[in-house]
């Protein structure tokens, strides 16, 4: 993720202006464009220093550089510019076989909030968690299996990259501390209900949301995931006898979409790989009544989980604090501790990860 005072640096200099002056240098009627997450601080920069004469068609793909660009969303951004330059910007990105969608910056910073910032703070808690009571969770046999494959390899493949591309995303979106914040607050609310032991309340909230989030599409009984895909990919040896999980993080998501009056079918255009694969796995939870059931059970009759799920609690609520503060060095530091806990099986996490990825996401495109 490039700074805004970045930004205008990647245009290229010719002859016109100064060194401290670089978007007065831009090549006279040039078409500007970047490739960040996060569009409004870098929209800002090119309306700040570039000529009038220049026109702004800015873009995002939408997945990670090991994904195969082949059929993900690419979004472009036709800001200010002729029909001429953004047809000659979409004829010259159509090399990267991308489903090209046509959006607003507001409208892909609302988009990229709604689906990537909150997603990857689902994830990150996860991991702080697992580094706060030193636990790897693929040595664990109730975290091996199903979705706990998608968990820890998704966790671990964000906490194998830079931290500013998760800071950076969460911070500098405009949209992004609102999904946040109410995320945390979810995982909150819901981890009181879990202690008071307030069964009613709590499966009342929790099937309130799930009808909220999944009761507004028609579903053809078919899920984005499927158990024999789910248990190709672990780190561990799963054991014979699945064991009970209460899914916090899972329920705290579906519960943060419905306070939010989200509907993440709805972005689906515009999605990461990532994102695909956090809704299928809640998907799969919410699809399948009996074992929603046995979730509720357990996380108000079980303690098992009951020390994890508290530096879960406490983690979403540290990455809330630091998207509210703007507090790009505490994020740094908290983003760097854990990748030195996992950093031993980045190596392993990641060639797994990938195959997951490309494995699921093809089974979801079937």
């Amino acid at each position: 993720m490039l700074k805004p005072h970045q930004l205008i640096k990647l245009s290229p200099c010719m002859g016109r202006g100064t060194l401290t002056d670089p978007g007065a240098a831009t090549k006279k009627n040039a078409i500007v464009g970047g490739q960040t997450s996060c569009k409004a601080p870098e929209i800002a920069a090119f309306e700040k220093h570039l000529p009038a004469d220049v026109d702004i068609v800015s873009c995002h793909s939408l997945h990670g550089p090991a994904v195969d660009p082949s059929g993900q969303p690419l979004v472009i951004i036709k800001h200010r510019a002729s029909e001429v330059s953004f047809e000659k910007v979409k004829k010259v990105l159509s090399c990267l076989n991308s489903k090209q969608v046509y959006l607003s910056a507001a409208q892909h910073d609302r988009i990229t909030a709604d689906t990537q910032a909150v997603t990857h703070a689902a994830f990150l808690s996860m991991g702080k968690a697992w580094h706060a009571n030193a636990q790897f969770p693929w040595e664990i046999a109730r975290y091996v299996g199903g979705i706990e494959n998608v968990k820890i390899n998704l966790t671990l493949r964000i906490y194998s990259q830079k931290w500013h591309v998760y800071a950076g995303l969460a911070i500098l979106n405009p949209y992004a501390k609102e999904q946040i914040r109410q995320y945390a607050q979810s995982v909150t609310d819901l981890y009181k209900l879990m202690l008071g032991g307030h069964h009613k309340e709590f499966e009342e909230r929790i099937k309130k949301a799930g009808a909220s989030v999944f009761g507004t599409r028609e579903w053809d009984g078919q899920l984005l995931l499927q158990d024999s895909v789910l248990d190709r990919f672990s780190l561990g040896k799963k054991p014979e006898t699945p064991l009970p999980n209460n899914h916090l993080s899972l329920l705290a998501m579906v519960d943060c979409w419905s306070q939010l009056n989200i509907v993440p079918y709805d972005h689906m255009i515009c999605s990461t790989p990532l994102f695909r694969l956090w809704l299928g796995v809640t998907e799969y939870l919410f699809r399948k009544p009996g074992l929603l059931d046995d979730v509720i059970r357990i996380a108000i009759d079980d303690n098992t989980f009951r020390s994890d799920d508290l530096e879960f609690t406490f983690a979403a609520r540290g990455w809330s604090d630091c998207v509210t503060f703007g507090d790009f060095e505490s994020w740094k530091d908290r983003f760097e501790s854990t990748q030195r806990f996992f950093e031993p099986r980045f190596g392993e996490a990641t060639k797994v990860g990938n195959e997951m990825m490309k494995t699921i996401l093809q089974n979801i495109k079937k």
